[in-house]
């Protein structure tokens, strides 16, 4: 039997672009007895057959796309169920001559608060299927860990916050990890919010006080909001730790800052400080930038709003992340507040900073729900970003292909050895980041380190 419909496979990997270097894209179709693939390139066809999961030979996948890079191929898929054959409508894989970075570090989770019992952070090569855990909470007193974050996509430079009594920001240069508490007696909480100058001189960090707060009857379950943010900046190679009266205050609530590819401006959101939780839903970010000098280490003498958010039909922005070569601004939107991951509506937007001009986005990458947390490649082709599409619960890494027009493509989940490994790993994934390579530290390292008496205090 004969369909002009796409084949119901999952995931979803029906007509978009991949790299070169990307894991087999193993998928199955729910409640087929039999899979016949067929994979035509330029040059070669490759056949493969399955019962209800198709998973490709991992050499053979390798070979087959490196000698299909820049061309498109065209997959026919036809499937036995009850005893019946039904050929699909054929769909395509282009593949890209960008690669992607190898390498993806994420948070895993269960996707609320009210448990936290077993947090990881782990390492995956994406050209495989190999994964690694580099930080267990289990083995540090079960302190809450948050997310971690490299410096340009450099493995060698990267962090993350421990919390508890023995926690501290773990700051990786090298495989070398130190233990420091951003906390001075100036300020209300420590570093929470981060990134790293290209440099790896220094880290732009907020210090935020947040507030969980659950839901009884709103389709949001979670908020989580700040009473009091303010930005700061840490010199990891004097130990000193400064801001500006522009960025800090009572008045206002900075947060989410990052430095810009070159280093040279601070990207952050800003929002009016506001009586909270009563009015939560209008609270809404605008994004701002501050020029810095890394050579004196100071923030600039002004402030530039570059989108605003003020008025009631306003939305709020988190989670601005320029792409390594300048042009591109990622960023989330949501209806209010400071914590998207939550709220179904959050969805991706990008900015060309060469024209101030928002690409859109909506008909390429975003979902019903929960389109957030974003990061780059290294060589700004790629993005990815934790996405709920699937079943409004769980946040999954996508990876979407930005052309050299700012084009952005249809995003695919990262591939799995099982394709029904989903169906059973009930983790979100959380701040998903590309490295151009493996980290150089281990689990017994982070643990080592936690446990260390002794905190770096900067002042």
């Amino acid at each position: 039997m004969l369909v002009n419909e796409l084949p119901p496979i999952y995931p979803d990997y029906t007509n978009i672009t991949i790299p070169y270097n990307i894991a087999p894209l193993n998928f199955l179709i729910r409640n087929a007895e039999s899979i016949e693939v067929t994979l035509k390139g330029h040059a070669k066809t490759l056949r493969i057959t399955g019962n209800r999961k198709i998973q490709f030979s991992a050499n053979q996948w390798k070979k087959f796309l490196w000698e299909e890079t820049g061309n498109v191929i065209t997959v026919t898929v036809k499937s036995k169920t009850n005893g019946t054959w039904t050929a699909y409508k054929p769909f395509e894989w282009t593949v890209s001559e960008d690669k992607t970075d190898p390498y993806l570090t994420y948070r895993l989770i269960e996707p609320g608060y009210e448990v936290w019992n077993r947090i990881q952070l782990c390492e995956r090569n994406i050209e495989n299927f190999s994964v690694r855990v580099f930080a267990d909470n289990n083995l540090c007193d079960d302190a809450c860990m948050n997310c971690h974050i490299t410096g340009n996509q450099n493995p060698h430079v990267s962090f993350f916050h421990m919390r508890g009594e023995k926690g501290g920001t773990i700051l990786n240069k090298d495989g070398k990890l130190r233990k420091i508490n951003t906390r001075t007696k100036e300020l209300f909480a420590p570093a929470t919010y981060g990134n790293l100058h290209p440099s790896g001189r220094y880290g732009v960090f907020s210090a935020n006080i947040v507030i969980p707060q659950f839901h009884t009857l709103s389709a949001v379950k979670l908020e989580v909001y700040d009473t009091a943010s303010d930005l700061l900046v840490v010199d990891f190679d004097n130990n000193r730790i400064f801001s500006s009266p522009l960025v800090s205050g009572d008045d206002k609530l900075e947060t989410f800052p990052t430095f810009s590819a070159d280093g040279k401006r601070i990207y952050f959101c800003v929002a009016p400080a506001l009586p909270l939780p009563d009015g939560i839903r209008q609270l809404k970010y605008s994004l701002c930038a501050i020029d810095f000098d890394a050579e004196q280490g100071a923030f600039g003498t002004r402030i530039d709003t570059l989108v605003d958010m003020a008025g009631d039909e306003a939305k709020s922005i988190s989670f601005p992340r320029p792409s390594p070569d300048g042009r591109f601004l990622l960023y989330c939107i949501s209806d209010y507040g400071t914590f998207p991951i939550w709220h179904p509506e959050a969805s991706l937007a990008m900015m060309d900073l060469h024209t101030g001009e928002n690409i859109p986005m909506d008909g390429a990458v975003n979902s019903d729900y929960s389109d957030t947390y974003h990061a780059w490649s290294s060589n700004s082709r790629w993005f990815v970003f934790a996405s709920k599409r699937d079943d409004g619960w769980y946040g999954k890494p996508y990876f979407s292909y930005v052309d050299k027009d700012g084009k952005a493509h249809k995003p695919f989940v990262l591939p799995q050895r099982d394709p029904s490994y989903y169906d059973y790993t009930f983790k979100s994934f959380n701040i998903p980041e590309l490295m151009t390579g493996k980290l150089p530290f281990s689990v017994s390292d982070i643990e080592k380190v936690y446990r260390k008496s002794n905190t770096e205090i900067f002042e």
